[in-house]
């Protein structure tokens, strides 16, 4: 393990570290070595914590210890990825402010994939959106496209599902650390895909997800993935940050038609009128994104 990655480490165990003030760090010091060299007021003032932070953030600064966290990481079959490991994905490495690193559960092989398409949704989907999935999903895995989604309720979980049915790769993203999933009726779901797929986070394992967190996670999501597809989405949604994101982030973005009198479909409807391409069905994507592939 790199120097750089063991002090990347270092601060990502420790509470108020965020990691667009650790990019600030990295530009001043490509090595990383200053922080060691740091006063209190200094990594104050670099990482912009509060006097109610700043004793948090130093108390895990001073009592961390590596062998300590891997050793214990181990047994939990945990793992991390940083930004400076060849292993991380190149998709997601090109956004703009990528995870400096990843925590997670399962087979890291799965993100070697070229074709990855991330599928986002309501948590309330009806029979339509169910159904709708299965015109979605089951093309795109036989086509060898690795679905990645957040593990949320709703479209998300009957995503991934989908995906495992097809006998196909998933990946999900969560908002917290690996030891605190949510949302619990979740949690056999989570459990099959940490062992027999893969679960990440950019968060510690012992971090409890907070509301900031899960619109956050979402640019992780779009940014794995050549494209992000929207089903079921109301007017304003976390699904529509998603879609946003990817747009920012120079990917394609699909969505799925819906009623008009359908609350849960003017999202989707709304992102087909600023131009996102219209997905009936899953080879609608694959040709779509053929050339990119």
């Amino acid at each position: 393990m790199l120097e750089i990655e063991k002090t990347l480490i270092h601060l990502s165990h420790c509470r108020g570290f965020r990691h667009l003030n650790f990019f600030k760090l990295l530009k001043a010091d490509p090595t990383l070595t200053s922080i060691y060299g740091l006063s209190d007021q200094e990594i104050q003032l670099l990482f912009k914590l509060t006097d109610q932070t700043l004793p948090q953030f130093l108390q895990d600064f001073h009592s961390f210890n590596l062998q300590d966290i891997k050793a214990h990481y181990e047994e939990q079959n945990f793992h991390m990825l940083t930004l400076f490991n060849d292993t991380y994905p190149e998709l997601l490495r090109e956004i703009p402010d990528p995870p400096p690193i990843l925590f997670y559960k399962g087979d890291i092989s799965l993100l070697k994939s070229k074709k990855m398409i991330s599928i986002v949704g309501t948590r309330n989907p009806t029979t339509y959106g169910s159904n709708a999935l299965k015109k979605i999903v089951p093309p795109l895995v036989r086509d060898g496209w690795t679905i990645v989604s957040g593990l949320a309720k709703g479209i998300d979980a009957l995503a991934h599902c989908a995906a495992l049915n097809e006998k196909g790769a998933t990946i999900g993203v969560i908002a917290g650390g690996l030891h605190h999933f949510y949302p619990k009726e979740n949690k056999a779901l989570f459990e099959k895909m940490s062992s027999e797929q893969l679960v990440l986070s950019e968060h510690p394992p012992n971090v409890k997800p907070q509301k900031w967190h899960f619109p956050q996670r979402n640019r992780i999501i779009s940014g794995l993935s050549l494209g992000t597809v929207v089903m079921q989405a109301k007017e304003k949604s976390g699904s529509l940050i998603t879609a946003n994101t990817a747009i920012d982030q120079g990917r394609q973005v699909f969505a799925v038609p819906g009623s008009i009198f359908d609350d849960f479909s003017a999202g989707a409807n709304q992102l087909i009128k600023q131009g996102a391409y219209l997905a009936e069905d899953g080879s609608d994507i694959i040709n779509d994104l053929f050339l990119q592939v």
